[in-house]
């Protein structure tokens, strides 16, 4: 089913919930309960494809974000270029590794290892030359499953929503801020100087906190197995999945101290809900004006909450009637909105109750999430040996910082 046949699915599936939902008032608790389960089925059909939806959209995201440039920083230890060497051939050599280790790849396969290997810190590589363990830089061609898995879990690490950078190493990445919004310009008489009024700068440093998968243990027989997909069973949901939930709980709600700044830590206090555990239609509208005008356009402007704050915000109506959710357009492609501004579904945030945070607004890209290039994987293999088990774990450095504390506010629950 292609994205469009998915959304006029939607679109069919909202106008059912709708006419549900509006008989509810008036019948009697019997009927009321049925209609209200009938809201319920129909809705979590849309909630389905919407996730579907998602993917597509993603990974797409994700294919393109590869072809793109990525940032470079200085790098003590370069990659040797491997023009020479093909997508296949890493992957092959990859395969291999995680299969018998460096003592049984062939002299080709371990030439490229050493290639990728090149990244990896001086005390994990060298262990690689013994049969003890080795560090192997996840090819390339692993990415997209990798990228795929970790933002299953959470939209801090979309290209779509957040600004994600790439680099090389993991040296401190100083960001320059300005705020000049305060400062006007002057009407000038004649014959009068001009006086001055200097710029102020600031500074935020990206870090590059370490994430491990923690260790997963693998038989040899399961490893030795021409039926078992390795890439599929011990990358992308042991590695990618582990790490995708750690990373989207600390960009989230993270404390800045020793981690990222969160997302909601870094927000700024827009709008606080006028009665306690509930929200309104009107406290949407004040946390949307609530961020100023110049932030409140873009691709990256949107909402972000949990899906149970989705399913009560979709009951709203104004004094007219009118949802205050309104379903994706099949017909331009639109998704789904709240006051017109897209939203992403980020379980990592808080749920409506007191003094909690449970709604974000304002432009997603001044939310910076730093990723060192290249997530790695250990191979530990006489540790394990008595169990005739080859252990493997991952890891990976990342940051996160919202540049200018204007551009995303937060609306702020009363206690109950």
């Amino acid at each position: 089913m292609t994205i469009k046949e998915m959304r006029e699915r939607q679109a069919k599936l909202v106008a059912e919930a709708r006419e549900y939902y509006d008989q509810v008032n008036g019948a009697d608790e019997s009927r009321a309960k049925e209609l209200e389960a009938s809201y319920d089925k129909a809705m979590a059909e849309h909630d389905r494809l919407e996730k579907l939806i998602q993917k597509e959209e993603r990974l797409a995201a994700a294919e393109a974000a590869l072809d793109e440039p990525e940032i470079r920083t200085p790098d003590r230890n370069p990659r040797t270029p491997a023009n020479d060497v093909t997508d296949e051939q890493r992957k092959d050599a990859f395969k291999r590794w995680l299969q018998v280790g460096v003592n049984g790849m062939t002299t080709e396969q371990r030439q490229i290892a050493e290639r990728a290997m090149a990244n990896i810190p001086d005390e994990v590589r060298a262990q690689s030359t013994t049969t003890t363990a080795g560090g192997y830089t996840i090819p390339e061609g692993f990415l997209p499953e990798i990228t795929k898995s970790m933002k299953a879990w959470g939209p801090m690490l979309d290209p779509g929503v957040t600004r994600v950078l790439v680099t090389a190493t993991g040296n401190d990445l100083p960001w320059p801020t300005m705020d000049d919004t305060s400062q006007k310009g002057a009407l000038l008489a004649e014959n009068t100087q001009i006086s001055e009024q200097d710029i102020t700068f600031g500074q935020k440093t990206l870090n590059a906190y370490m994430y491990t998968s923690k260790l997963i243990r693998v038989s040899y027989q399961l490893l030795q197995d021409s039926a078992f997909n390795v890439e599929t069973e011990v990358i992308r949901p042991a590695f990618g999945e582990r790490l995708g939930r750690i990373g989207n709980e600390h960009l989230t709600t993270g404390t800045g101290s020793g981690q990222p700044n969160g997302i909601v830590t870094a927000s700024s206090a827009g709008y606080t809900a006028a009665v306690g555990g509930a929200i309104s239609f009107d406290d949407m509208i004040e946390l949307e004006h609530s961020v100023d005008p110049a932030y409140r356009s873009g691709p990256n402007v949107r909402f972000m909450f949990n899906d149970s704050t989705l399913k009560y915000l979709r009951k709203l109506k104004d004094g007219d009637g009118n949802y205050l959710w309104q379903p994706a357009d099949a017909r331009t492609g639109a998704p789904a909105s709240i006051l017109a501004h897209p939203y992403s579904i980020n379980q990592d945030m808080a749920s409506i109750g007191g003094s909690t945070k449970p709604v974000l607004f304002g432009a997603f890209d001044k939310y910076i999430v730093r990723i060192v290039r290249d997530m790695t994987m250990l191979r530990l293999t006489e540790r394990y040996a008595d169990y005739l088990q080859v252990g493997f774990f991952a890891f990976m450095r990342m940051d996160g910082e919202l540049s200018d504390t204007a551009a995303i506010k937060h609306m702020v629950m009363q206690s109950a």
